[in-house]
């Protein structure tokens, strides 16, 4: 295959399938996604916010999985964008991951479009606190809860666990507030994207030269929108994904192959 060659001022438009490779699943892979492992779904903004049942489980999962969740590492993908932007190549990176991978790896200009799962905050009164620090208190609260290695964490680090598994998980209140909506500062299923932070998307895509997707479908229209705006500013878009993708009729070009063996190929 011969050498693929990266403008300046690229701006990659991550996806779900990036961590993959760190042991982080994502949703739509094929015979390992999410939805082809499991009956599951994740629980949508509207259920956590009123029912007090469904914070308790989200919580529950969310405890046993956070440390293995936290413990990944940034992947070779990971470290070769922080490598493009210590050499001025890459504009911004915005990513759909909650995992802070890109962080990990060095990465400077990273825009988390869905938020991060490394904060906690209250919806009442503004809130925040540390995840880790977070799991200290989760842990105080709930001595009986052992955390295994065994569980296989999903997309959003969280495992599945059983009923009794869940009953007698305790959530605390707010230290400021009292109140009892904390929650991770992530953007759930059902919820909407912050308009700033819309903002500063269509603002990245105005600076850039050009758009790479790298491992998502797309099927989110968060991420789909962007490839739009991209392609409505006669800018080319490229996709690296295993998979069909929603943007599939409209980019450049697309490679179906893992970063691991199609990163090495660039010329940079």
């Amino acid at each position: 295959m011969d050498n693929l060659v990266i403008v300046i001022l690229y701006l990659f438009k991550i996806g779900a399938g990036i961590s993959t490779e760190s042991g982080i699943p994502d949703y739509r892979s094929a015979d390992v996604g999410l939805y082809a492992t499991s009956k599951n779904r994740p629980i949508i903004y509207q259920q956590f916010i009123k029912d007090p049942k469904v914070r308790v489980r989200y919580w529950a999962r969310n405890y046993v999985g956070w440390p293995r969740f936290s413990s990944m590492l940034p992947n070779y993908a990971h470290k070769f964008l922080k490598k493009l932007e210590d050499k001025n190549k890459i504009v911004h990176i915005i990513t759909q991951n909650v995992d802070n991978l890109h962080t990990k790896a060095g990465s400077k200009n990273v825009l988390e479009l869905h938020g991060t799962a490394y904060v906690v905050h209250c919806l009442k009164c503004g809130y925040k606190i540390d995840r880790h620090q977070f799991q200290d208190v989760l842990s105080s609260l709930n001595p009986q809860v052992s955390i295994k290695e065994l569980y296989s964490i999903r997309p959003d680090g969280d495992v599945e666990l059983t009923p009794e598994e869940i009953s007698g998980f305790k959530v605390p209140e707010c230290p400021k507030c009292e109140g009892n909506l904390l929650i991770p500062r992530i953007v759930f299923f059902g919820d909407n994207i912050p308009k700033k932070r819309v903002q500063r998307v269509n603002d990245f895509v105005e600076e850039c030269d050009s758009l790479l997707v790298m491992g998502s479908s797309l099927f989110v229209y968060s991420g789909y929108r962007i490839v739009l705006e991209t392609k409505s500013a006669n800018k080319p878009v490229a996709v690296v994904n295993i998979g069909p993708t929603r943007a599939d009729d409209c980019v450049n070009f697309k490679i179906e192959a893992k970063f691991g063996e199609i990163l090495p190929l660039l010329n940079l």
